[in-house]
């Protein structure tokens, strides 16, 4: 016997057009950054780490925070300034001494860049109700219509570290501003000012950023998007389940290198 579907969904046709509020995104951006020297503030005892060792190599660099600011632009209606403060958290394998257990140190750096998009006209005010509002019979604050900017980001590629002596000219200033979450992450939020040597660092940093704002608009709709697949409840023991699990066979023997495209290398002739 087939089997029948909970829900017939086989009739699926466009049936109306319906209008939505949602996001529009008026404008957006492409970056590929080079942020060269980015002076690494360490908390704690990291510092320490970076000045007793022989050997310094770089882990690893992740975002850790952001700080998106949104002013319009003067005299240029429509347009507005995105201020955008990236925070990035630098990992170090640190080493004490030739063929030793490096140990980490972890230290924090900061990019500041601006961009200009359109993100058109208007500043509604807007109520809503809300079950919180409506027990409490208070008065709501409005919200707006303002555009929001939107920053997308990947963790950068570290391309370059440097350690110098802290009184050398010219390296750049210590950053000692950084968000509440990343103090909450250190035990002693003070950064250490007066460490024998300064690390730099220079990323590569890919970025998107869109300015976007609600909006009503009108789309087709295609009915209500009901599930297809039924749930399979596994009611079976653990090793019933891990037999049904397929072999990875990728895993033990590599994949051979694709030779359709040589690259750099491949010279027509």
């Amino acid at each position: 016997m087939p089997d029948v579907p909970i829900i017939n969904n086989s009739e699926r046709k466009l049936n109306e057009t319906v209008c939505v509020d949602t996001k529009r995104i008026f404008d957006s951006c492409v970056s590929k950054d080079c942020l060269e020297e980015l002076r690494v503030t360490f908390f704690d005892n990291n510092q320490d780490l970076i000045d007793s060792a022989v050997n310094v190599k770089t882990r690893n660099a992740s975002v850790e925070a952001v700080s998106v600011d949104v002013d319009e632009v003067p005299f240029n209606r429509g347009y507005y300034s995105v201020d955008i403060t990236c925070y990035f958290k630098i990992g170090f394998d640190t080493y004490s001494a030739l063929c030793t257990t490096p140990q980490v140190a972890e230290g924090y750096t900061s990019f500041n860049k601006k961009c200009i998009l359109y993100g058109s006209e208007g500043r509604v005010k807007i109520f809503a109700s809300s079950s919180e509002t409506d027990n409490l019979e208070c008065a709501e604050a409005p919200q707006y219509t303002s555009p929001n900017a939107k920053v997308q980001l990947v963790d950068p590629i570290v391309l370059d570290t440097d350690i110098l002596a802290a009184t050398t000219p010219g390296i750049p200033a210590l950053i000692t501003s950084f968000p509440q979450s990343i103090l909450d992450e250190v035990t002693d939020p003070t950064p250490v000012t007066d460490g024998e040597d300064a690390v730099l660092v220079s990323l590569g940093l890919f970025s998107i950023v869109q300015m976007e704002r609600d909006c009503q608009m009108l789309m087709p709709a295609y009915d209500y998007c009901i599930p297809e697949r039924e749930c399979q409840c596994n009611t079976q023991d653990a090793c019933t389940t891990f037999q049904g699990i397929d072999f990875p066979v990728e895993e033990f023997f590599p994949s051979e290198r694709d030779d359709s495209n040589n690259g750099c290398c491949n010279n027509e002739r």
